[in-house]
Formats: C-alpha cells, structure tokens, sequence
C-alpha cells in the first residue's frame, strides 16, 4: 500500500531491505549525526529530526510522512525529548535520507555529549502558563543547541523549559531546568480575615492560610500564581512574574533533583546569560563522563551559583572555550 502511495505521488521508493551490514565504527560514526541502530534487525538506523521546541507546522509533517514513505518503512515515533524519529532506513540510504533534510529546512541530530534538544511544554499557550515557553526555548534552541553544536562537554546536556511550576516536562530533573513563576505580593493590610477566603480557595497546595485572622503564604508556595487577583479586597493584586532556574537534575540509570538558585531572574536576557554560564562551567569544571549535577556536588552548589550570577564565566567565555 504504501509502494502504491509512492507511485501514485510520483516518488520513487528507496529498497529498506538493508543489504549492507554496518561496522562498529560506522554505527559509532552515524550516531553521532542522529542515527541510532534498529536492534530489530542490525541493518536499519532510527533517525532523529530535530523540531526545536516539540511545535511544527503542517509542512514540517508533511516532510516527515514523505520521508518515512521514501527512505523508512513508513513509521514515526517521538522520542521523550520531542524529537521525531522516523524508523528503519537503511545504512546505504543516510545521505540521501539528510541530503533530502537538508533540501527542506530540517535536520537530525540530537546526540552526544553535547547540549541535546531542548524540551519545552505548551506554557504560552495554555491556561497556566506564566511565561512565553516557546519563545524562551527557541532562542534556547538556536544559541546553544545549534550556536554550541561543537562544542563537546563532558557529558549530554539537557534542558527543558516550563511555563509553570506543574512541571509537565520535569524541568527539575534536567541538567539545566527553566520553570516560569508568579510568586504572589501579599499587601496583608488589606485583608478582613473572611471566613470564606477566596486566596485560600484557589490555592491548589494549600499554601495560602488564614492565620491570626490574616492571609498567609507558608514557606512552600511553589509560585503557580493562582491566588493572584482572587481577593475582592485586592489583599493580592499583583505576582511578581520571573524565572526559577534549576542546576543538575538528571533522570536516567542515576537520579538527583536540581537545584534551584537562590534568586528569581527576572528577564530572559538574564536567562539566556546563566543558562550559558552554566554550560561554560560545566565545559570548565567537568570531567569526561560526569554529569553536570556530578560537578556541581564536586565543586559545591553555593560556589557554582557564585560564578554563574557574577559574570565571570562569560567574561571567560572564550579561553573556556577553547579548551579541548
């Protein structure tokens, strides 16, 4: 049916069969463009193509239904970082496979210890997001994934962007996690004490309390900014609207929380500069093998933020760089 399909669209289906099996050396040497060995038959390679933030537009799908068609056995699967991987090519059909890629736009990649593709949820669109997720991960996507392509760290990289602290992609559990937040502005003056508190009611983990007759916000507000505005006496008018930035989480064979730094950053330019200060430290304080949460325990948490908030690694942006 789907050589009929082909025929019918006038391209010509490339044979999957396989008739080449790969040396070691070249499976090693494709993974690292993207390609990742079909166990199921140890002939085909499972492309990933990248999507930026997990977003695409009709003709990026389309693109990726002829290419399955013509160069794979015409199945897609996503991968958990929202890259699509299209299934068994054929090693003899590679190039032809990014030659056609490259002739839309597109690209496979996302391996390596490197920054991997960046993760992001649907914040700037949905009901609770607090912060432009896509935008912040785009300009994420182009400066680092693709502006730091060859720049080889330690170990993978992996960042995700959340618009709330929901924690739909786990930005927490990334080597680099952003999470938007409204953390609230309590003017306690203005409160009646009402028996029926509508902060209280709409805070969904019970942080916003009634005490004394005054409105609360314990120590474990997470900054969903849910109770913002929910005061007909204007107790909570406003949220102070910023950036959680988390440092070494990882989830995999070993897990760890990240840590988040001790300050909300308040712009994305002042995401976009400790974001890159956090991979130049890991560049600079790395070992081969170890996970940036590794390094930060080894060289501790208190003295990585140090670095990252006062500028000095981008001020050093270029010698760190250059080291092999």
């Amino acid at each position: 049916a789907t050589r009929r399909l082909m025929r019918k669209k006038g391209y010509s289906m490339l044979e999957t069969k396989g008739s080449h099996t790969p040396t070691a050396d070249e499976i090693k040497a494709v993974k690292g463009k993207g390609f990742l060995l079909d166990k199921t038959t140890g002939k085909h390679f499972n492309a990933r193509v990248i999507t930026v933030n997990g977003r695409v537009n009709a003709e990026f799908l389309d693109k990726v239904a002829e290419a399955a068609r013509r160069f794979g056995n015409g199945k897609v699967a996503f991968t958990t970082r929202l890259t699509v991987e299209i299934q068994h090519i054929a090693y003899e059909n590679i190039d032809a496979f990014l030659a056609f890629l490259a002739e839309n736009g597109m690209e496979a990649g996302g391996t390596g210890p490197k920054v991997r593709p960046v993760v992001s949820c649907k914040g700037t669109t949905c009901h609770f997001g607090l912060i432009d997720t896509f935008s912040l991960s785009e300009k994420i996507h182009n400066a680092f994934y693709k502006g730091y392509r060859e720049v080889v760290l330690p170990h993978k990289c992996k960042i995700a962007v959340g618009g709330c602290p929901n924690n739909c992609v786990k930005p927490d559990i990334n080597d680099i996690g952003i999470v938007g937040r409204r953390v609230p502005v309590i003017d306690a003056s203005l409160c009646r004490g009402c028996k029926a508190c509508a902060m209280e009611k709409a805070c969904p983990i019970a942080c916003a309390k009634i005490q004394d007759g005054k409105i609360t916000r314990t120590a474990d507000c997470n900054g969903c900014g849910r109770c913002v505005g929910k005061c007909p006496f204007g107790v909570c008018a406003e949220g102070k609207v910023g950036y959680q930035l988390f440092l070494g989480g990882k989830w995999g064979k070993r897990t760890a929380m990240g840590r988040p730094l001790s300050v909300l950053l308040e712009t994305e330019e002042q995401v976009m500069n400790a974001v890159e200060s956090a991979i130049l430290l890991f560049k600079s304080e790395g070992v081969t093998g170890e996970r940036f949460g590794d390094t930060l325990v080894r060289i501790g948490f208190e003295a990585a933020e140090k670095q990252i908030l006062d500028g000095s690694l981008l001020a050093r942006k270029a010698e760190i760089l250059s080291k092999k």
